[in-house]
C-alpha cells in the first residue's frame, strides 16, 4: 500500500508569528470604534501615498499591467471600501436587540458582534493589492488580528505590501508572510480563528482539508466559468462591448471574468463581427500597447496554449482578434464550434480566451448553465425585465450583473461570494464584517425569577403555563 507522502512542519518562525498575534489579542479582545477607526484610516493612508509604488509593483510582476487598470481595479474599490466600512462601522459594531417571547420574561435578548481573534488570509497574483486589502479591511473593521499570505507569483508586489503594512502596523497585529507554496500549505494548517482563501477550486479543495484538523472555519473564495447570456433582442454592440470590458480587463485574469458566452444561434456571426470591432477600438494595437495587460508569467501562458491547441485538435474554429503577441501578450481569440471534450470548455480559462456556445431559447440557455457547476458570476445582456427575474431565479451563482461585467465586486455594499465550487461564505461590506465577527447571544435576566416557575417538582403552576403557551 503507498504511503502518502508527510506533510512538510510548520516552521517556528510561523507560530511564533501566531502566537504573538494570539497574545495581542488576548490584551485586547473588543477594540473600541475609535481604535478601529483609527487603524482603517491607517491603511487608507499607506494606499493613498503610495500608490504610484504599487502601480509599479504590480506592472512589474506581470511584465506589463496597464497603470489605469491598477487605479480602478484595485486602489479605487479598495479606498472606497474603506470609506464605506468607516462610516458604517458604528451601526455595524452595535448590539442587535432582539425580541422576547413571553415565556422568557422579564429579561432582554442581544446579539454582540465580537471579533474572532486571529484572521489568516491567502492572497491569489491576478488582483494581489485589491484581493489582499478587502479581507483585511474586513477584519480590521471586526477587531481581529490578520496575518497575510501573499503570492509567489507577484514578488515585487509581496515584498512591498509587506513594507508598506508594516510600516503602519506592529507585526502582531497585521503580518505579511513571503514564500513558495510550500509555505501557502504551512500557512494554511496554521490554527486560525478564520481563513480566507482566494484562489484556484483545485487547491481551495487542499485548504479546506488543511484548515479542517483545527476546525478552523473557512470562506473560500473560487473561480469556475462564469457564463454570459446574450439575449435575442438586446443591440448586439451594447453586449459585445460590456463583455469585452469584462473579457480583456487584466487580459482575462480576473475570477469573475466572463468565461464563456451563450449567443442566439441566429445571431453568432453578428456577435462576432460587433465583438471584433470593439476589441479593435479598445486596442487599436497589442504590441507596445501600455493599456494592455500581460500574462502573469510563462506558466500560465504554456496552459492558455495548451487550451488554443487542445480546442484546434478537436475542431474549434479559432478566431484570434490580433496578430501574433509579442512576450507573454497573448492575442484575444474567439473559439467558435466548442464541445464539452475540450479543456477550454472545463477548465477556467482565466485568460483572453472567449468561447461561443449557441442557444435556441433563453430556457435553453438557462438549462446549460444549470447543467454545469455553479459558477461565481453569472451576467445576462437584455432590456426584457421578465427575462432578467427568469435568469436571476432560475440559476444558481455567487453574483451576478445584468447589462454588466466584473463591477458588482467592486460595489461595497454588496457580498462577494461563491456557492459550491465557485466558493462557500462571502465578504464584503456588511457580510464581510460578520464573516469575521463572532454573533454571540446574550440573554440578561433580572433578580426576579420568574424561571422558577420550569423548576422541578414539576406540578400545577408549570401545567398551567405550558397549556397556555402551547393550545391556542
Amino acid at each position: 500500500m503507498p504511503h502518502s507522502t508527510p506533510e512538510p512542519a510548520i516552521s517556528s518562525d510561523l507560530l511564533a508569528l501566531l502566537q504573538a498575534q494570539q497574545a495581542a489579542f488576548a490584551a485586547d479582545p473588543m477594540p473600541s470604534l475609535h481604535t478601529r477607526r483609527a487603524w482603517l484610516k491607517r491603511l487608507r493612508r499607506v494606499l493613498v501615498e503610495q500608490q504610484e509604488a504599487l502601480i509599479s509593483a504590480v506592472s512589474q510582476d506581470f511584465g506589463n499591467r496597464s497603470r489605469d487598470e491598477t487605479l480602478f481595479a484595485e486602489l479605487l474599490p479598495s479606498l472606497q471600501s474603506i470609506d464605506h466600512t468607516s462610516r458604517r462601522l458604528r451601526r455595524w459594531m452595535k448590539p442587535s436587540r432582539r425580541p422576547l417571547g413571553i415565556a422568557f420574561q422579564p429579561g432582554s435578548a442581544q446579539v454582540v458582534y465580537q471579533p474572532l481573534g486571529v484572521v489568516g488570509v491567502i492572497v491569489p497574483w491576478n488582483y494581489p493589492i485589491f484581493l489582499a486589502i478587502g479581507p483585511l479591511l474586513g477584519a480590521l473593521a471586526a477587531g481581529n488580528r490578520v496575518m497575510i499570505k501573499m503570492s509567489e507569483s507577484t514578488p515585487a508586489t509581496s515584498q512591498l505590501m509587506k513594507e508598506l503594512l508594516a510600516s503602519v502596523f506592529p507585526e502582531d497585529q497585521v503580518a505579511v508572510v513571503l514564500g513558495e507554496a510550500d509555505v501557502g500549505a504551512a500557512f494554511s494548517r496554521l490554527p486560525f480563528d478564520h481563513l480566507l482563501f482566494t484562489g484556484a477550486t483545485s487547491i481551495g479543495r487542499h485548504i479546506l482539508h488543511a484548515a479542517a484538523d483545527n476546525l478552523t472555519p473557512v470562506t473560500l473564495e473560487l473561480g469556475g466559468k462564469s457564463p454570459a447570456i446574450v439575449s435575442a433582442t438586446v443591440p448586439l454592440e451594447d453586449a459585445a462591448e460590456r463583455i469585452a470590458f469584462g473579457k480583456t480587463m487584466n487580459a482575462g485574469q480576473t475570477c469573475v471574468a466572463p468565461d464563456y458566452v451563450l449567443v442566439p444561434e441566429t445571431r453568432v456571426d453578428e456577435f462576432v463581427a460587433a465583438y471584433r470591432k470593439v476589441i479593435a477600438r479598445f486596442y487599436p494595437r497589442l504590441n507596445d500597447n501600455p493599456d494592455y495587460t500581460s500574462i502573469i508569467n510563462p506558466r500560465q501562458q504554456a496552459r492558455l496554449n495548451s487550451y488554443l491547441d487542445d480546442a484546434q485538435a478537436k475542431g474549434a474554429r479559432v478566431i484570434p482578434l490580433f496578430a501574433e503577441g509579442q512576450d507573454r501578450r497573448l492575442a484575444h481569440t474567439l473559439l467558435l464550434d466548442v464541445g464539452d471534450d475540450m479543456l477550454v470548455m472545463q477548465d477556467e480559462i482565466f485568460g483572453p480566451l472567449l468561447p461561443i456556445v449557441p442557444y435556441r431559447q433563453i430556457g435553453d440557455a438557462i438549462t446549460y448553465i444549470n447543467a454545469r457547476p455553479r459558477p461565481l458570476a453569472l451576467y445576462y445582456f437584455g432590456y426584457d425585465r421578465e427575462e432578467q427575474e427568469q435568469v436571476i431565479s432560475r440559476t444558481h451563482s455567487g453574483g451576478v450583473g445584468i447589462n454588466e461585467t466584473l463591477l458588482h465586486v467592486a460595489v461595497s455594499d454588496l457580498p462577494f461570494g461563491g456557492i459550491g465550487p465557485s466558493g462557500m461564505g462571502h465578504y464584503h461590506g456588511h457580510e464581510g464584517f460578520l464573516t469575521f465577527s463572532k454573533a454571540k447571544a446574550v440573554l440578561r435576566k433580572p433578580r426576579l425569577n420568574a424561571t422558577r416557575v420550569l423548576y422541578p417538582p414539576y406540578g400545577k403552576p408549570l401545567q398551567k403555563l405550558l397549556r397556555r403557551l402551547l393550545i391556542r
